[in-house]
């Protein structure tokens, strides 16, 4: 990572990100640059929403954050420390549940704790709390097969929040669920994130997801991945999806990303001819 003077910072900030760039198989006949110069501070129990085209970068920087690739460029840190290596304290859920199948409901909670060494008794403690908060107790020796989807999500998030995270990384994870499900599962979230405390960082290529959740909404240029704006939301919680409000913010993200979706579009075409 480069050792260029950055802008200043709080230490109790959940993430900073400065000058962050990434690129893929450098050196490489199949390198590209996915995230270019990225500046971005996410407050405690904030909750920011990663919108832009596909393509555009937006898992690399959680990737990034969570620790699981290391940037090309520039510095990240989290509560004062930096980002080298992955942390319990940065969670990441994927757009799939990714279960053990293998494995009960309780068990799969139960995995990182495990890992950690932690004794049984706290362990089933802290399981039978994560459990309780996303509604699914009953389900503790169920195998991830005899859920549905969303269930399969709110188990992935009561592991996440097993560990304590001060950081919540969500990649789409309810890109796959019917509409309904979907609606459920936003506001499903939105309590689990309240009574947690922790930050939340949630990538989608919704608009109207961003919305419904976003403290804040961070759009994204085309690749390489830059932040063309960001966005504060003021509505209210609960938020009424048909007000006149949320309705101009919707007509105002649509027409920052639209340009960035049409080239996006633009560039694919190209490397298919």
């Amino acid at each position: 990572m480069a050792s260029d003077p950055v802008a200043p910072f709080s230490s109790r900030d959940a993430v900073v990100c400065r000058n962050v760039g990434k690129t893929w198989a450098p050196g490489t006949p199949r390198a590209h640059e996915a995230l270019r110069a990225i500046d971005l501070d996410i407050a405690p129990r904030e909750f920011v929403v990663l919108l832009g085209p596909s393509g555009c970068g937006k898992s690399t920087l959680l990737y990034l954050i969570a620790g699981l690739e290391d940037a090309t460029s520039g510095e990240l840190w989290s509560f004062g420390d930096r980002v080298e290596t992955p942390s319990p304290q940065r969670s990441l859920i994927f757009q799939e549940a990714s279960l053990f199948p293998w494995l009960t409901v309780g068990q799969n909670v139960a995995f990182g704790l495990s890992i950690a060494g932690m004794a049984a008794e706290e362990r089933a403690r802290i399981v039978r709390d994560a459990l309780q908060r996303v509604g699914l107790w009953e389900a503790i020796d169920k195998r991830p097969h005899e859920l549905s989807g969303g269930m399969r999500q709110r188990v992935a998030v009561a592991r996440a929040l097993a560990m304590k995270p001060r950081v919540l990384l969500m990649d789409e994870p309810f890109a796959a669920l019917d509409v309904q499900t979907r609606a459920r599962m936003q506001s499903f979230l939105l309590d689990v994130w309240e009574a947690s405390g922790a930050s939340v960082l949630f990538v989608t290529h919704h608009i109207d997801e961003a919305v419904a959740l976003a403290d804040r909404v961070v759009v994204f240029t085309a690749r390489p991945g830059r932040i063309k704006t960001i966005v504060p939301v003021d509505l209210p919680r609960p938020r009424d999806p048909f007000s006149p409000a949320a309705e101009a913010l919707r007509r105002h993200l649509t027409a920052q990303l639209q340009d960035e979706v049409d080239r996006a579009f633009a560039e694919q075409e190209v490397v298919i001819a």
